[in-house]
């Protein structure tokens, strides 16, 4: 898909505060609100903008620790990769998961309670896996979403 430098500019808002106003997302970018609407749609139904979402306290809703677990796989088939990310999505503790070429083969970002409950959940949900071969668990001390899109990003005009 095309980007121009009003789609980027509308982008960039919207990743900052996705909760803008459809008027002030408008006038920031310097056009009519109806454009800036048609713009957003198109961006949505092309796959450019996959969604929008509410940042969440961890402490708020029970997450008392976080962690990034790496997972090592015993083999490497399309069937087993997918299994394992299939299983991936039906844990609740799951935050999000990367699928990585090198050494390791995800990168599980979850979030529990307390040390117990992360290894009761590392145990069942990556140990009891055939497939899976070796993790590695790290403590995370916090984390940041970064609101700005990388430099990289320019537009086509």
């Amino acid at each position: 898909m095309h980007l121009d430098r009003i789609d980027i500019a509308l982008i960039r808002l919207l990743r900052k505060n996705a909760r803008t106003p459809n008027k002030d997302l408008a006038e920031a970018v310097g056009v009519a609100p109806s454009t800036a609407l048609e713009r957003i749609r198109r961006l949505r139904s092309s796959g450019a903008i996959l969604g929008f979402h509410a940042e969440l306290s961890p402490a708020a809703i029970g997450i008392g620790l976080q962690a990034m677990v790496a997972v090592r796989l015993a083999q490497h088939s399309r069937a087993l990769v997918e299994a394992f990310h299939d299983h991936l999505l039906t844990l609740p503790e799951v935050l999000s998961f990367y699928h990585l070429a090198g050494a390791d083969d995800f990168f599980v970002h979850v979030g529990v309670r307390d040390s117990n409950q992360l290894r009761d959940f590392a145990l069942s949900a990556f140990t009891e896996r055939p497939e899976v071969a070796h993790i590695e668990t790290h403590l995370i001390f916090e984390f940041r979403r970064n609101p700005v899109l990388p430099a990289a990003l320019v537009a086509s005009e």
